[in-house]
């Protein structure tokens, strides 16, 4: 697809339109400061907020809103079920919960965050159908507008179609360069997802790369915005996350270059010191 400015967008297997870029909340604080960072991307143009309940900032984008002339009919909200709400009774409750700190009647996306909780990993199958259940549900009724999954594998896919009425249409994965899931990444496209990339910046220690470092005086754009535009390429919805105003508004400056093709296989086989994706079977939480 052509990427003409940050409101160009993906489209979901059920028509709803997302933004192309999210700004991401993952270890925003629940503070002024997180405030602060969500006005200052809706000032720069972000029109899609990627948050979780566990991030514990939900409140932090209902502040902003209030603050914002930005309406909130014109911003795509994520969220995401946590690992302890793995339970019909629990997603609904929890739900609602993320609703009212979220200061909103709905969202646009809504997400398992891990398909294999600790708490529940004697009978994950069971536990992800229950709170597949109830997110269609709340899709049906209007209050989620889309549904998906993160971090989900084959595997985790395979079990949750098995009693899903309705087929998830997001998976949300770790993606940057040197961390690619080509398995996760073929299988989802296969059963029609998009892809959402965390942490398409590395978490920070692809900025130490030498290679990237190349790049980025190879195309005159930072290290953030050679990422970020090599996951669009890639066709994945990125979701950078900064709290500096000027970062924020620089995460959104790529769209007036290409990487070339040799770059990208380049990119994506650099070996920038960052860690892989973690197993969600034998994640400790």
């Amino acid at each position: 697809m052509d990427f003409i400015d940050q409101n160009s967008t993906f489209k979901l297997s059920n028509g709803v339109e997302i933004p192309c870029i999210g700004f991401g909340m993952w270890q925003t604080p629940s503070d002024e400061v997180g405030v602060n960072s969500v006005l200052s991307a809706l000032k720069a143009g972000y029109r899609h907020i990627d948050t979780a309940q566990v991030y514990g900032n939900e409140q932090c984008i209902g502040e902003a809103f209030r603050r914002s002339d930005v309406k909130r009919e014109e911003v795509f909200l994520t969220t995401k079920i946590w690992n302890d709400s793995h339970s019909y009774d629990l997603v609904m409750s929890s739900f609602e919960d993320s609703l009212r700190k979220l200061d909103t009647s709905y969202v646009d996306l809504l997400l398992i965050h891990w398909p294999n909780p600790l708490a529940f990993r004697d009978r994950w199958q069971a536990a992800n159908a229950e709170t597949w259940k109830a997110m269609e549900e709340l899709y049906e009724s209007g209050k989620a507008r889309a549904i998906g999954i993160s971090n989900f594998r084959k595997h985790h896919i395979d079990e949750l179609l098995k009693t899903a009425k309705i087929l998830p249409m997001v998976n949300q994965i770790k993606h940057c360069p040197g961390v690619i899931q080509t398995d996760v990444e073929e299988y989802s496209r296969e059963k029609g997802m998009l892809l959402e990339a965390y942490s398409p910046l590395g978490t920070g220690r692809i900025f130490e790369s030498q290679g990237m470092a190349g790049m980025s005086e190879k195309y005159g754009k930072t290290i953030a915005q050679i990422c970020i535009r090599w996951g669009l390429q890639r066709g994945y919805l990125p979701l950078p996350k900064s709290v500096t105003p000027s970062r924020i508004e620089e995460n959104l400056k790529v769209f007036d270059f290409e990487i070339d093709e040799d770059d990208m296989e380049y990119i994506a086989g650099i070996d920038a010191g960052v860690r892989n994706a973690s197993n969600p079977d034998a994640v400790p939480f």
